[in-house]
């Protein structure tokens, strides 16, 4: 299904959506269309241009999420996002922890333990407490907390949180929530209204097909005027172009987060690849994926699955563990030209728009054979 629109491997079954996506075919002409061609052929008004396709990248990600343009600033990656954020934060007396939970992406969690050497304290939710109940995190929020971080989709177990309601329980205590979608954008549908977040980060090279250097920072109106980044470079300045060194001011908005000279590839890339998934519907994305690690899940014994065996409670990864058994499911996978990656959890198996069932029964025949013997 929608094979066509993407470079897909000639040979072989690709399941490593959760960590890159694969390209669109339009992906080499966008960039000739909306980089290459203007950089040789204009001069002055080259940044001006430029910036136009930067553009594109915020108002298509904005559509994504139901939100507004305006209040999404590009950014290089997450972890440079949230590191950005922490000290930019509007600072309480009192307020200085922040609660994360030890399934957050590794990348996230270096950034928290930095962010000690500034005056925050850490407090995490373990392993073995479930991050679907409210109750374990309504324990760790109160007067104390400056933030929370909220991963929407965890990496190693594809477990999906109710971000809203722990959203609603941070903003009770006073709270502010700052959400990571890596590992949902693109395969599950968000509507940022129905959250009440402050913050929300993400990137555009797993399920949105984007590529590396393409990720972003949602900032809630009604916050943003109150943080003060340090982490700033001229196009974090309300007028970029004034060129007066001893006269900064903050962009009006999240814009005050971008920083230095951007990139300009990563988003010319990401906004057609993003503007590729809107079209096909994140609905259908999310359709497909469920039916397909439904087809997966349903064909294996139920105790093997790490991830959620209810797909309201699952990202778009099946994550598996076949005990004893595991590395000779992982080896005649990859004897298989099966596609995916493993983690101490399980291995990670993520099938996107442009996978099908015959790649899928593959796979489980695979796994199954393993297992007879």
């Amino acid at each position: 299904m929608h094979a066509d629109k993407f470079s897909t491997l000639e040979e072989g079954i690709y399941l490593l959506n959760h960590s890159v996506g694969r390209p669109p075919v339009s992906a080499y002409q966008q960039v000739q269309a909306g980089f290459i061609e203007p950089w040789k052929t204009l001069t002055n008004d080259l940044w001006s241009r430029w910036i136009e396709e930067i553009d594109e990248f915020r108002k298509a990600t904005a559509l994504l999420l139901n939100a507004s343009w305006q209040d999404v600033c590009p950014q290089t990656n997450l972890s440079g996002a949230l590191s950005k954020l922490l000290p930019a934060l509007p600072h309480t007396s009192g307020r200085n922890v922040i609660v994360y939970n030890e399934q957050d992406f590794p990348s996230m969690g270096f950034v928290l333990n930095q962010a000690q050497r500034t005056g925050f304290q850490l407090r995490c939710i373990p392993t073995d407490s479930d991050p679907l109940d409210l109750q374990v995190w309504d324990d760790r929020l109160d007067s104390s907390c400056a933030c929370v971080l909220v991963t929407h989709v965890q990496s190693n177990t594809s477990v999906q949180v109710d971000v809203a309601g722990i959203c609603a329980l941070a903003k009770k205590s006073g709270v502010i929530p700052i959400v990571d979608i890596a590992q949902s954008v693109g395969v599950t549908e968000i509507d940022l209204s129905q959250w009440d977040a402050d913050f929300v980060l993400g990137s555009c090279v797993k399920w949105l097909c984007g590529g590396p250097g393409a990720a972003f920072l949602w900032a809630n109106p009604d916050i943003i005027e109150q943080c003060q980044p340090t982490d700033v470079g001229w196009f974090s300045h309300a007028d970029p172009f004034e060129f007066d060194i001893h006269d900064f001011r903050y962009a009006e908005g999240v814009l005050r987060f971008w920083g230095g000279t951007p990139s300009v590839i990563p988003y010319v890339v990401a906004a057609n690849s993003i503007k590729l998934i809107a079209q096909i519907g994140v609905d259908q994305v999310r359709r497909h994926n469920l039916a397909l690690n439904q087809r997966l899940l349903d064909s294996l014994p139920e105790k093997v699955a790490i991830c959620p065996v209810l797909p309201e409670l699952r990202g778009g990864t099946a994550v598996l563990n076949f005990g004893q058994q595991q590395s000779t499911v992982e080896q005649n996978l990859l004897d298989a030209g099966v596609h995916f990656d493993s983690r101490p959890t399980g291995l990670r198996l993520s099938p996107h728009i442009y996978n099908n069932n015959a790649e899928i029964d593959v796979v489980t025949e695979t796994i199954l054979g393993c297992l007879k013997h």
